[in-house]
């Protein structure tokens, strides 16, 4: 299935996200096919309200606050060594600065919305409109590679 990173349809070139209207046309255009994999959430530009009435499961990855800053850290300083960019054509670099000593820094980011993102999700996935969605919340990385595991294995053709 395509994979659809949905930072890479809300960034423009020097840091700056397209239109709203920009946006939700890339996303619309992403989930026209029979199946995708949606890589983020961006509920305030609208995201949502369009995809998740066309999925049929919602993975939530929910790790401790304390995963969350190591595995930023560690991302972090990997893309600083390596100066990739992250999607192309839009010279979007992570560096020292923007990552570490800036008011816009996912680390602030991360602090501002991890504890409300908690306790908002559970109350929004309960609604009517998303009974259809299979949920699978996870915490730990060890649940959601045995659930992956076994929905690989599950799909899996068996040998001849």
């Amino acid at each position: 299935m395509p994979h659809v990173e949905l930072d890479a349809l809300n960034w423009g070139p020097n840091w700056t996200m397209v239109p709203v209207e920009v946006f939700r046309e890339r996303v619309v255009r992403a989930i026209e096919g029979g199946g995708w994999v949606i890589d983020g959430n961006y509920a305030g530009r609208g995201a949502r309200d369009l995809v998740w009435p066309r999925a049929d499961t919602v993975i939530w990855l929910d790790p401790p606050l304390t995963t969350i800053f190591a595995r930023l850290f560690e991302r972090a300083v990997r893309r600083i060594r390596s100066g990739e960019e992250l999607w192309p054509g839009t010279g979007n670099r992570e560096t020292f600065r923007n990552q570490f000593f800036s008011r816009d820094t996912l680390f602030w980011w991360a602090l501002k919305t991890h504890h409300r993102r908690r306790r908002e999700l559970p109350v929004i996935l309960a609604r009517p409109e998303y009974e259809h969605l299979v949920v699978h919340r996870f915490r730990r990385a060890a649940e959601a590679k045995v659930w992956l595991e076994t929905t690989k294995s599950a799909t899996q053709a068996p040998s001849v």
